[in-house]
């Protein structure tokens, strides 16, 4: 499972404040170059102290005392630092500079409240420099439109991806894109690898449509949760998806029975539950989904990423606190849980208590539409053991059909040897390889 906020591991955090008033934009540049010299200094207590009041409640000074020393260690030494520019994520103003280290380049993200506190400091994947797609885009066999996916007041802008047919007026298939934890944008983008606009214009080369959104946690980051919800993977997830799914079902370019659902990570795990609220879901396409719980797959992501470099006595201190955040979630719901211990990422009780009561392999035994599970056996994040998972799960199921690739790692990208993040910051394409499976399954053929 994605750590939260990102596939990379290497967030820091993103706390949602107020839009950036009142201040000029000479004052937050400046603030942002005394946090990053606090920020290559170590200097976490400092750093602390310019946050506001939501972001101190839930984070601690030791987070960020350690944090450059490991980014060093892990990317290398710092060769060079970029010049401060500005750009708006889920509705904040954020001053961001692109480090150069020697194995990668990462982007440094500062915001401000209006009174010149800290809600947002982060560190990103820099992006590449623009060039041409890896996947490419023939406006003679596809096209594409703007759209969007509403749910209860939530929009979210949306591409609809249409192959160019040759009989007027027929009916192709149409394939919903629901994304992996953390606020994805429609593409998936991750460094210079979008994924869901590779398998978008893959898929329309081979005569289907496909429906791509912005999440909603992009787009209005703290204030995705409706009034008198609380945050779970149907807020988060689930229930634009149902509303994209009804989306695709009334286009009349699309076969209204012939709309899939194909989920990545989360989204996969997400998938059979939507496909069980949803009676217009043709099936489903599962993209590395985690078939454990994802506080397990926490664990397991951390120990494999600090097995990557040597790890001091502050990482093993915060392996340990991690352990003891996820041996106390397992107690939800009992005498022995005790709410005075943090919970991992930060999310609350009610995320970790849905997620207690929701099964994905379970759930997905139990539905009568035709089911396609694929899984990169390189990946480190969702691994082989749900794969295996989620193959016992579904001996019985005569719809289920499953795939594993042996160069793929968690993005869908081809690779050799052990998988590291430091991957995710190479441009690779999804492979045609992996579209062929989507759309012969589609069509009702077997995956071999």
């Amino acid at each position: 499972m994605d750590n939260w906020k990102l596939l990379i591991g290497i967030w820091l955090f993103l706390l949602s404040g107020s839009a950036l008033s009142g201040w000029a934009q000479d004052d937050h540049r400046s603030r942002a170059e005394r946090i990053y010299e606090h920020f290559m200094a170590g200097c976490g207590d400092s750093i602390y102290a310019a946050l506001n009041d939501e972001a101190q409640k839930q984070l601690s000074p030791a987070l960020f005392t350690d944090t450059w020393r490991q980014l060093t260690a892990q990317f290398g030494a710092l060769k060079s630092a970029g010049t401060w520019t500005q750009e708006t994520m889920q509705g904040v103003e954020l001053y961001c500079r692109d480090l150069t280290f020697e194995r990668c380049r990462l982007r440094l993200l500062v915001g401000f409240d209006a009174d010149g506190r800290m809600n947002t400091i982060r560190v990103i994947p820099a992006p590449e420099p623009a060039g041409a797609p890896t996947v490419a885009f023939d406006r003679t066999l596809m096209e594409e439109r703007d759209t969007l996916v509403t749910t209860d007041g939530y929009r979210l802008p949306a591409t609809l991806t249409l192959p160019r047919t040759k009989e007027k007026g027929r009916r192709v298939p149409c394939v919903v894109l629901v994304h992996a934890s953390g606020p994805n944008d429609r593409d998936e983008t991750i460094g210079p690898n979008k994924p869901f606009r590779d398998l978008a214009w893959l898929l329309a080369y081979r005569g289907i449509a496909t429906l791509r959104y912005d999440k909603r946690t992009k787009v209005y980051g703290a204030d995705c949760v409706p009034q008198g919800r609380r945050l779970d993977m149907d807020v988060e997830t689930v229930d634009d998806a149902l509303s994209a799914v009804r989306l695709a079902a009334g286009l009349p370019q699309v076969a209204a029975d012939s709309v899939f659902v194909l989920g990545h990570s989360q989204g996969g795990m997400m998938a059979p539950r939507i496909a069980r609220r949803s009676p217009q879901v043709a099936g489903i396409i599962i993209l590395a989904g985690p078939a454990r719980p994802l506080e397990d797959l926490l664990v397991e992501q951390s120990e494999y990423l600090a097995s990557l470099t040597t790890p001091d006595e502050q990482a093993h201190a915060r392996l340990d606190e991690l352990r003891r955040q996820v041996a106390n979630v397992k107690r939800l719901g009992t005498p022995d849980f005790n709410d005075t211990i943090p919970l991992p990422l930060g999310v609350p009780r009610e995320y970790w208590e849905f997620l207690q009561t929701y099964n994905a392999v379970r759930t997905a035994s139990t539905l009568t539409c035709p089911l396609l599970v694929l899984q990169g056996e390189r990946d480190y994040q969702v691994t082989m053991q749900d794969y295996g998972l989620w193959l016992m799960g579904l001996l019985t199921c005569p719809k289920a059909q499953l795939k594993s690739y042996p160069a793929l790692n968690h993005l869908l990208q081809e690779g050799k040897g052990k998988s590291t993040p430091l991957e995710y910051n190479e441009a690779h394409p999804v492979p045609a390889y992996v579209a062929d499976d989507v759309a012969g399954f589609i069509r009702g053929r077997d995956v071999r």
